[in-house]
C-alpha cells in the first residue's frame, strides 16, 4: 500500500481578486503535491477559501450585496484561477460549507465546556483586514504590526481561549520536534517573540459584526475567523468533534505539511498547535512559511493599475512559463520579485535558449540525419559517460531539494541536464560526425544520448511543468519515464520523434512584449480613475450649493415677486457633458416647461418622475449647456450639504399656488 500524503495550503481569503503573490502559494503547493505523487505517495490535496469576518461584510456591503453573494463570488475568480494556472487539488474546501460551519460550532462548545474558552470583554486596537487583535505596545509606530495600515480602537464582549495553558506543551513539542517548522527562521521567531515573552489569551468570538458561524449557546457572538480557518484542515477531511470522524479523517490525518506565508506563521504554529492538543488531536507534522513574492520595481498598487495578476501572465506568457518563473523566483529563507520584464527575461534564457532550444535542436538533427529514428548503436566515448552521470544523478539531487521545501533549487537541478546537454552537442559536434558515412553510428549515439537526457530531464520537470513536458514527450515519441526508472540512462529501444515540432518556447521580444504591456496597465489605470470619478459623482459634495448665512430682511411685497407652483415631472434624463445637471419636463396645470436642475448627484431620473415639486416659475428663462430652462425647483440644503426637493404634504394639482 502507498505511503499517503496530505498536503494544504492556507485557504484563500475572499476579500477580493488573488494577485501573483498569493497564487504563487497554490503553485508551490501543487509542486510538492505533484512531486509526491510522482514518487508513488498517494496524495491527497486540499485548498480553499476562508470566507468570514469583519472585512469581508465591510467588502459586501460596500459592493451592495449580500455576504454569501459576495464570497460566492470571489471564491468561483480564486478557483478559477487555481485551475487556470494548474493547481491538481483534490479539494476546495469553503468556510461556508455547512459541514465545515456545523464542525465549527461543536469545536468551539467542546472547547468551552472543557473550560479552555471562557467569556469576557476586549479593548485594544484592531486591525480589520489582518483580522487581528493588538496591544498598544504591540503596535509598530501606532499601526499594525503585521500589514502597516491603520488599526481602529475596539472594545466588546468576547470569548477567550486560554493559550497560556499550553505553551509549556508547544514548547517541549518544538524541542522534540526540530523539523515542525521550515525554514528554521522561523520557528526562531516564534520562541523569542512570543512564546519566551509569555502567549496571551485568544480572542476566538466577536459580537460587533454578524458575518461570521454564529455561537450556538450565544446569539450575540460568531466564532472569530481564525478559529473558523485554521480548523478546515481537520473539516475538511472529516473530523467529528463528537468523536465520529470518516475513515478519510482516520487515514489522512495529520496533514504532512502546510505550506503558508509568512505573514501567518503564527497562526498556523502556535494558535493551530494549541487548538489541537485541547482537542487531543495529533499535530501536523511540518509547516513550511514561505516567502513573499514581491513586485521588483515597486509596490503593487490597485490604483496604479499595475497589479501582476495569474490570468494576465498566463495570457501573455502561457501557464507553464508563469510556474516556472514563480517557482524558481523563491529561495526558501527570503523574499523573490516579479516584474514582467524578469519573466521575459527567464523565458528567453531558461526555456527558450536552454530547454526550447535543446529539444528542437535534437528533434531536427534526428529528422535530418535518420528520418526521425532514434536508437543507440552504442559507440561510447568519455564524454558519454560524462553527460550520463548528470542525467543519472539529478532524481536523487532533485527529491533531497523537494524533501527541504527548496522547490528552487531542485528545479536548477534539473535545468542543469539541459544546460549538460547543450553543452554535449558542443562537445560533439554532431553536424561534424555527419560529414563523414564512417561516423554514422557515432553519431546515433549522440542523438540517441541527447534523446535520454531530455526524456529523463522532462520527467524530472514535469511536477513543475506538467503540459509542456507531456508535449516534449509525445514530440520525441517516448513515455515519460516513471521515478523508479529516473535514475536510469538507456532505457529507450528505438523511437521516430515527430517531423514537425512544435517551438516550446518562442523567443519574445521585451520591446514589444513590455509595450503591450503598459498600454494594458495604463488601460486599466484609466478604468480605475474613472471608477474613482463616478463614486465621487455618487457622494454629496463637500462644498455646499448656497450661502447659508443670514440674508437681509425682506417685505411681504418683494416675496409677493416671487410666482411658486406645485410642477409634476412627466420626464427627466441625464444632461449630456454634465455630472450634476437634470433637464426634466414639468407640467404646471395646462402649461408644460423645460427645466434644467443641478440635483443629479442626489436623484436619479427614475426617482423623480411622476413627483410633485415646488417650482418657481417666473424665473427669466436662461440657457444651461445648451437647453433652455424656464424655471427653478425647490429644494432645502442643510449645512452639511445634503439635498431634499420640497413636495405637497398631499396630493394637490399640478399648477396649485404656494403662497
Amino acid at each position: 500500500m502507498k505511503d499517503k500524503f496530505y498536503i494544504t495550503t492556507a485557504i484563500a481569503y475572499t476579500s477580493g481578486k488573488p494577485h501573483i503573490g498569493n497564487t504563487y502559494e497554490a503553485i508551490l503547493a501543487d509542486s510538492v503535491a505533484r512531486f509526491k505523487r510522482y514518487e508513488g505517495y498517494d496524495v491527497f490535496f486540499q485548498t480553499g477559501t476562508d470566507e468570514h469576518g469583519q472585512k469581508i461584510e465591510e467588502k459586501a456591503a460596500a459592493a451592495n450585496l449580500t455576504p454569501k453573494a459576495f464570497v460566492d463570488g470571489v471564491a468561483e475568480e480564486i478557483k478559477r484561477i487555481w485551475d487556470l494556472v494548474g493547481v491538481s487539488y483534490d479539494k476546495f474546501i469553503r468556510t461556508t460549507d455547512d459541514y465545515h460551519e456545523k464542525q465549527v460550532q461543536k469545536i468551539f462548545k467542546k472547547l468551552y465546556e472543557q473550560g479552555d474558552i471562557y467569556k469576557g470583554s476586549y479593548e485594544g486596537w484592531y486591525c480589520t483586514p489582518c483580522e487581528s487583535f493588538w496591544t498598544e505596545s504591540q503596535l509598530v509606530d501606532g499601526k499594525c504590526p503585521d500589514c502597516g495600515r491603520e488599526v481602529k480602537k475596539s472594545q466588546e464582549e468576547a470569548y477567550f481561549f486560554k493559550m497560556s495553558k499550553y505553551a509549556d506543551q508547544l514548547m517541549q513539542y518544538y524541542n522534540d520536534h526540530p523539523e515542525f517548522i521550515l525554514p528554521i527562521s522561523r520557528k526562531n521567531e516564534m520562541v523569542n517573540n512570543f512564546l519566551k515573552p509569555g502567549l496571551q489569551d485568544l480572542c476566538v468570538s466577536r459580537s460587533s459584526f454578524k458575518w461570521g458561524i454564529p455561537v450556538d449557546f450565544d446569539s450575540k457572538h460568531v466564532v472569530y475567523v481564525w478559529l473558523d480557518a485554521l480548523t478546515n484542515y481537520i473539516t475538511g477531511v472529516g473530523y467529528d468533534a463528537d468523536g465520529n470522524s470518516t475513515e478519510q479523517y482516520n487515514k489522512l490525518w495529520p496533514a504532512d505539511v502546510h505550506i503558508i506565508g509568512k505573514d501567518i506563521i503564527r497562526f498556523h504554529t502556535i494558535y493551530w498547535p494549541i487548538f489541537l492538543m485541547a482537542l487531543g488531536v495529533p499535530l501536523p507534522k511540518k509547516v513550511y512559511g514561505h516567502g513573499w513574492l514581491l513586485q521588483d520595481g515597486g509596490k503593487m498598487s490597485k490604483s496604479k493599475g499595475n497589479v501582476m495578476y495569474a490570468d494576465d501572465l498566463v495570457e501573455y506568457f502561457g501557464k507553464d512559463a508563469v510556474r516556472y518563473y514563480v517557482l524558481t523566483a523563491m529561495p526558501q529563507d527570503n523574499d523573490g520579485l516579479i516584474s514582467w520584464e524578469g519573466v521575459i527575461d527567464t523565458i528567453n534564457s531558461d526555456l527558450a535558449n536552454v530547454y526550447g532550444n535543446l529539444v528542437s535542436r535534437t528533434i531536427a538533427m534526428s529528422n535530418k540525419y535518420f528520418g526521425g529514428i532514434v536508437e543507440d548503436a552504442k559507440v561510447n566515448k568519455t564524454v558519454d559517460d560524462e553527460l550520463k552521470a548528470v542525467v543519472t544523478a539529478a532524481r536523487d539531487k532533485i527529491k533531497a531539494k523537494m524533501d527541504e521545501y527548496r522547490i528552487a533549487d531542485a528545479i536548477a537541478e534539473v535545468i542543469s541536464v539541459f544546460r549538460r546537454a547543450n553543452k554535449y552537442i558542443d562537445e560533439t559536434m554532431p553536424w561534424a560526425l555527419a560529414k563523414d558515412e564512417s561516423k554514422k553510428d557515432r553519431l546515433k549515439t549522440v542523438l540517441y544520448n541527447l534523446t535520454e537526457a531530455i526524456i529523463i530531464g522532462s520527467s524530472l520537470l514535469t511536477p513543475f511543468m506538467p503540459d509542456t513536458c507531456k508535449k516534449v514527450a509525445d514530440m520525441i515519441g517516448a513515455p515519460l519515464r516513471e521515478y523508479d526508472d529516473a535514475n536510469k540512462f538507456g532505457l529507450i529501444d528505438s523511437i521516430k520523434v515527430t517531423e514537425t515540432p512544435e517551438i516550446l518556447f518562442a523567443r519574445l521580444d521585451s520591446v514589444k512584449v513590455m509595450e503591450k504591456v503598459n498600454a494594458m496597465i495604463e488601460e486599466r489605470r484609466e478604468k480605475i480613475e474613472d471608477k474613482k470619478d463616478e463614486k465621487k459623482d455618487e457622494k454629496k459634495p463637500e462644498v455646499k450649493l448656497h450661502d447659508h448665512s443670514k440674508k437681509e430682511p425682506i417685505d411681504i411685497d418683494d416675496f409677493g415677486k416671487v410666482e411658486l407652483k406645485i410642477a409634476k415631472v412627466i420626464a427627466c434624463e441625464k444632461v449630456e457633458k454634465s455630472k450634476k445637471l437634470l433637464k426634466l419636463t414639468v407640467k404646471v396645470g395646462e402649461e408644460t416647461r423645460t427645466v434644467v436642475s443641478g440635483i443629479a448627484l442626489y436623484y436619479t431620473p427614475e426617482e423623480l418622475v411622476g413627483k410633485k415639486l415646488a417650482m418657481i416659475t417666473n424665473l427669466k428663462p436662461c440657457k444651461l449647456c445648451g437647453i433652455v430652462s424656464e424655471g427653478m425647483i425647490v429644494c432645502a440644503e442643510d449645512e452639511n450639504g445634503n439635498i431634499a426637493y420640497l413636495t405637497p404634504e398631499k396630493d394637490i394639482a399640478d399648477g396649485s399656488m404656494i403662497f
